[in-house]
């Protein structure tokens, strides 16, 4: 599979860090972002990162633009109740989607198919057009109802990937742990990386 287009939506969850990330590593492989972030959302990244989003979409656009020094034509950006968006059809050009990190709230509505903004249709959309969807579900412990709703979903296809760093790779900073879970991101997404080292990769030599 390959990765030009992808939809990248943030949600009120903690692990803004994991979206930025995975936008910048997508950026400097020239893969177009389609941004999407819900206010809590967009406050969580003001709360846990340098960024701070402010403003109409075209804003935050170079915001961002500006954040990642990247070519703005790589980045457009969508308010949630922006229903004329490309991601809101199955004609859009997106080749993938992410919510990461994706709350509780926001996994149960695209478990239910409500699309009651841009992010769960946007996820609906790929559900229904057989593309590739990715949920980053950062919520601890789950419930039986949070259990539920992720094997609903799983047996759709879509991937249900839990931030759950590994150590065996020699942790040093915290962006060694990031850098796991996004390398795991990208491997479902099959773009090329070489983020974290690959298990057995340093061992039966």
């Amino acid at each position: 599979m390959s990765i030009e287009t992808l939809t990248l939506a943030v949600t009120g969850a903690s692990g803004a860090v994991y979206a930025l990330r995975l936008i910048e590593v997508c950026l400097q492989q020239r893969i177009h972002i389609q941004f999407i972030t819900s206010q809590p959302g967009q406050i969580v990244i003001g709360m846990e990162t340098a960024l701070k989003l402010t403003g109409s979409p075209q804003k935050m656009r170079q915001q961002l633009a500006d954040y990642f020094n990247a070519d703005p034509e790589l980045i457009d950006v969508y308010s949630k109740d922006q229903w004329t968006a490309p991601p809101a059809s199955g004609s859009s050009v997106a080749d993938a989607m992410v919510v990461v990190p994706c709350s509780m709230g926001s996994l149960a509505s695209i478990a239910a198919g409500t699309s009651e903004n841009l992010i769960h249709r946007a996820a609906d959309v790929a559900i229904k057009e057989r593309r590739t969807l990715i949920l980053v579900p950062r919520e601890a412990p789950f419930s039986g109802i949070h259990l539920e709703n992720m094997l609903r979903l799983a047996r759709l296809g879509v991937v249900i990937l839990p931030p759950n760093p590994a150590f065996y790779q020699g942790v040093e900073t915290i962006d060694d742990l990031v850098d796991f879970v996004v390398a795991r991101i990208l491997d479902q997404l099959g773009v090329d990386n070489d983020l974290s080292p690959r298990w057995g990769a340093d061992h039966g030599d």
